[in-house]
């Protein structure tokens, strides 16, 4: 739900009543990953989607019922293929969504959680679900617990507390089963665990017109943008308005003093040996999930010889997605931007990079490996 939560931050100032709706779990072709929200306000405002259109009108009516009465709900829409236009999940998906009031009395740490929102650091909300109206729930920040799961057996708030810490470094949200006392062998009690982290980072080497491109489409897939050049005068914000921070440094200095995980992206654009070299040793034994290398076919095979003579593994190589991007035929910086960003999230969620209309399939938005991480 927190990709809402600026949206809805107003009504809090201005203490208006709203539910807000969660998708906590998806089969089969669900249009919206785990996490996605819809919140309707006591003045009838929507914010937010949970299907994509499908289901959204089935979704507003719970919502004005939670609103009513206070009492949270859990509602599930399941479709056939068959079925699907009828029931409005027309991808013939599977929906489980959790629906709560938020209000001073019903929901008072919201406020906080707008903070850590804005402010972008990491917590959790992990909420029972359970057959009854009550939900009881914990906001996770590091060490600290708020809400009413401080009032839980302290072995079950340990277990809660380990496997949420897990989740939140992952940036993975999901529900996890316990038991009364936080065995992890036991499914007693379902939580919904629902993770906030800071933004994927995307670090995009060389100052190029391409480079401002590849920016501009990062950012707008949510990542925290990085544009490095050690070309003082290339390397300006005005250029790259897109980016969160353009840094003037060698790339390779740059990576050595920069934290890299396994949700950063790392696009190398600098067309130089000197630049790319040092870099890529760096990116390709660090835990980025993605380094591309932009550059032709004859730069691609003098760049691998370059490695190999750096004392790169074949394995390490093996990671480098080079020439970067998919073949889209691309002309401009824009087109070019577009492929590497299908090659990113292709790689991320373990897609075909076919064209649908010429797979044979049974689901659109399926599950894979890569969820596992994200």
């Amino acid at each position: 739900m927190f990709d809402i939560v600026e949206d809805v931050a107003p009504w809090c100032v201005d203490q208006v009543e709203f539910a807000i709706a969660t998708v906590t779990r998806t089969w089969s072709s669900a249009p919206r990953m785990v996490g996605a929200a819809m919140a309707l306000s006591a003045h009838g405002e929507v914010i937010g989607s949970v299907s994509g259109g499908c289901v959204e009108g089935a979704v507003l009516e719970v919502c004005q019922e939670v609103l009513r009465t206070g009492v949270s709900a859990q509602v599930k829409y399941g479709v056939s293929n068959e079925d699907a236009f009828d029931v409005g999940l027309t991808c013939g998906g599977t929906i489980e969504l959790f629906v709560r009031k938020v209000s001073k009395s019903d929901f008072p740490e919201f406020e906080t959680i707008i903070d850590l929102v804005r402010s972008k650091r990491a917590f959790s909300i992990a909420t029972e679900l359970t057959e009854s109206g009550a939900h009881p729930y914990g906001l996770f920040i590091g060490d600290q617990i708020l809400g009413p799961l401080t009032q839980a057996n302290s072995n079950l708030k340990r277990s809660l507390q380990r496997e949420i810490q897990g989740l939140t470094e992952a940036g993975k949200s999901k529900s996890i089963h316990v038991g009364n006392q936080g065995e992890l062998d036991k499914d007693e009690l379902t939580f919904f665990v629902n993770v906030f982290n800071a933004p994927a980072h995307m670090m995009v080497f060389g100052a190029i017109d391409f480079a401002a491109a590849v920016a501009g489409i990062g950012k707008f897939l949510g990542y925290y943008v990085t544009v490095c050049d050690a070309r003082e005068t290339f390397a300006t914000k005005k250029r790259f308005p897109a980016a969160d921070e353009v840094v003037v440094d060698w790339p390779h200095r740059y990576l050595e003093r920069t934290e890299i995980n396994s949700r950063t992206v790392i696009c190398v654009l600098t067309h130089d040996p000197k630049f790319d070299i040092p870099a890529l040793k760096i990116a390709l034994r660090s835990s980025a999930a993605y380094v591309g290398a932009m550059g032709s076919h004859r730069t691609h095979m003098d760049r691998l010889e370059r490695l190999r003579e750096a004392g790169m593994s074949q394995s390490e190589l093996d990671r480098l997605r080079s020439p970067i991007g998919l073949d889209l035929n691309a002309h401009t910086p824009e087109e070019t931007a577009v492929a590497i960003a299908a090659e990113i999230v292709a790689d991320f969620w373990g897609g075909s990079k076919q064209s649908l209309s010429e797979r044979e399939f049974t689901t659109i938005h399926k599950e894979s490996l890569a969820s596992e991480r994200a």
